[in-house]
């Protein structure tokens, strides 16, 4: 099967397509990023569906690259005939979905083969297809598609396939069209004039970047990939485009990420604000606005696109998974968890949008100190943690520095803006969580913070202590957990989020390195004073992108290899704020805007 890293991809702000150097389309859902997949070869074979484009000798690509400052694919094959080139591109949503495929001859003649094999319900339903003289129409239940084409289309087995020959100068346009089924035929849009009006988009957003000095093209690549994980309708940002790549190859740590988790926010909000993008970081704050509204006590740790709370955890029995890592799954039990530091989260996220004087910061105030009087209680609790943990609950360190952050924000609020609210019964609070977890979640014997009370492991959770204010940087007691990751978490310099194996999660199997947490010691050894160990670290992470600048969840070691599901939207905040404190020279707290110019 193909790599994780061997694929890119398209999208038009509503879902996106993954791309391999093969030039198969292996994976897209219709109509939006939680929708089932229409090719699915990613997690089965190519007989759960997928569209090839490429020269009929087959084979990975000679080259490949996205035009600059846009997400227009152009990937190159050298022949012994001639030089062909395929141009892959999702027009930004107009009312239906196309994605359109150009082929271009550029030297001598190319023998071309196409293969389409649609198959809705994640594979499960093959569509009534029929011919007509534009293409081809495919239609199952909702779904319904138009393929359109000047090239020679003929089906065979279930699939539609194409044999022609470019030659030097020509241009040979595909566009597959989805719209509901019930819906009378779509306008056909003119393959050339999308292609310009998209570039012209990509290239405007791209341009909009704040960002200077060194890593701003690092940056801005990264910004691209994360403005196409946002769902343009409501703000939200997706986690990922995948669902069930796995963590371990052949395990059992398969997960839907095609969901908005409330982790994100804050990392969100800062790296969007120091690029100069503040439309895209207002609406993401009132999409966190809107998901978050109603009980406090009811707050999830995640949510759908629209906001929605329920997502069922579901396995998809008839697909094999990637790499035979089964089961396949849709939806994310963990939606359902107690994780006490959500609440401080969201409670930061807007503390920095205070902070970072955007408008209409504080109609939300009397949600927040709704959210702080329900934390006041629940903070004492016992919770599933961060990292999503299947095993008993317990009092995660990282949980009840969370539940500081949010006393430390809410009390800011009301010192610093003016705001109402019982700032002394914060205060209070404040000092006696902080308490707590200096007596419960420190090992002064080791001089490290702990996993949990009572646990002699660590976790790379504890790695954002002065990311949050909760000590310096510098503070001796950072230093001492720095060391411990480093000596007891990290395999080949990158760092685990925590051992599985001791720490009870739930599952069996273990992971690949989470390259989250390795920028986030990036952060932590620039805090520490260890420059050097920082941007060493900091440019062996960058090694780890894929050609075309993705990155994944996790990283395996040993075969060299990305793991998990991609583009993973935390791996690339994480990355651009890393970038931006290097380049500063200077690491910020949570709540505190960062400088990208």
């Amino acid at each position: 099967m193909v790599r994780i890293e061997d694929y890119a991809m398209v999208g038009d702000l509503h879902t996106a397509a993954l791309i391999s150097t093969e030039g198969s389309i292996d994976w897209l859902c219709l109509p939006r990023f939680d929708s089932p997949a229409c090719f699915n070869a990613l997690i089965d074979t190519p007989e759960a569906g997928r569209w090839l484009l490429a020269p009929e000798t087959g084979g990975e690509c000679t080259r490949r690259h996205y035009r600059k400052g846009t997400l227009i694919l152009e990937t190159e094959w050298e022949t012994p005939t001639g030089k062909v080139r395929v141009i892959d591109f999702m027009p930004p949503r107009d009312g239906v979905a196309d994605i359109v495929r150009i082929v271009v001859g550029v030297r001598g003649s190319v023998r071309m083969r196409g293969e389409l094999s649609l198959r809705f319900d994640y594979g499960h339903i093959i569509p009534w297809v029929r011919h007509d003289k534009q293409g081809i129409h495919a239609v199952a239940g909702p779904d319904a598609a138009y393929l359109v084409t000047d090239a020679p289309l003929r089906g065979e087995r279930m699939k539609t396939l194409s044999d022609f020959t470019v030659h030097e100068g020509e241009r040979v346009p595909f566009v597959l069209t989805w719209t509901p089924s019930h819906l009378k035929r779509p306008r056909t849009v003119d393959p050339e004039k999308v292609l310009a009006s998209t570039e012209s988009f990509w290239q405007e957003w791209a341009d909009r970047c704040t960002v200077t000095g060194p890593y701003r093209k690092v940056v801005q690549r990264s910004l691209i990939i994360l403005k196409a994980l946002t769902f343009a309708p409501t703000g939200g940002i997706v986690a990922a485009v995948t669902t069930s790549l796995p963590e371990e190859l052949g395990g059992i740590r398969n997960w839907d990420y095609r969901f908005c988790w409330l982790r994100d926010a804050t990392l969100t909000l800062q790296a969007l604000l120091a690029a100069g993008y503040t439309e895209e970081a207002a609406s993401w704050r009132d999409w966190l606005l809107r998901a978050v509204a109603g009980d406090p006590a009811d707050l999830q740790i995640m949510y759908g696109i629209h906001g929605e709370r329920r997502l069922p955890e579901t396995e998809l029995t008839w697909l094999r998974g990637y790499e035979g890592s089964y089961p396949v799954r849709t939806g994310n039990a963990a939606a359902g968890q107690l994780q006490l530091d959500v609440w401080g989260e969201v409670l930061d996220c807007l503390s920095l949008t205070r902070n970072s004087l955007l408008e209409h910061t504080d109609e939300s105030w009397d949600l927040q100190v709704a959210l702080m009087e329900h934390l006041e209680k629940a903070w004492t609790w016992p919770d599933n943690g961060l990292w999503e943990m299947r095993g008993p609950r317990r009092h995660f360190t990282h949980s009840k520095i969370m539940a500081w952050v949010a006393a430390d924000r809410m009390v800011k609020g009301v010192r610093d803006f003016g705001l109402p609210g019982p700032a002394d019964r914060w205060e209070e609070l404040r000092d006696t969580i902080r308490e707590e977890v200096m007596e419960k979640g420190f090992d002064a014997e080791r001089n490290t913070f702990v996993q949990s009370y009572g646990s002699s492991e660590v976790d790379a959770s504890l790695l954002l202590i002065p990311r949050v204010g909760f000590l310096p940087p510098d503070d001796p007691r950072v230093i001492g957990t720095i060391d411990a990751v480093q000596r007891e978490l990290t395999h080949d310099g990158f760092v685990r989020r925590y051992k599985p194996a001791k720490s009870d999660d739930g599952l069996p199997g273990g992971e690949g390195v989470f390259l989250a947490c390795s920028f986030w010691l990036v952060e932590a050894l620039l805090g520490a004073g260890r420059r050097h160990e920082a941007r060493e670290l900091f440019q062996r992470l960058l090694a780890l992108r894929n050609d075309v600048g993705l990155l994944s969840e996790e990283w395996h070691v040993e075969e060299g290899r990305q793991l998990g599901n991609t583009p993973q939207a935390f791996s690339h905040f994480a990355l651009v704020l890393s970038a931006l404190e290097l380049q500063e020279d200077a690491v910020h707290r949570s709540d505190t805007p960062l400088a990208g110019g």
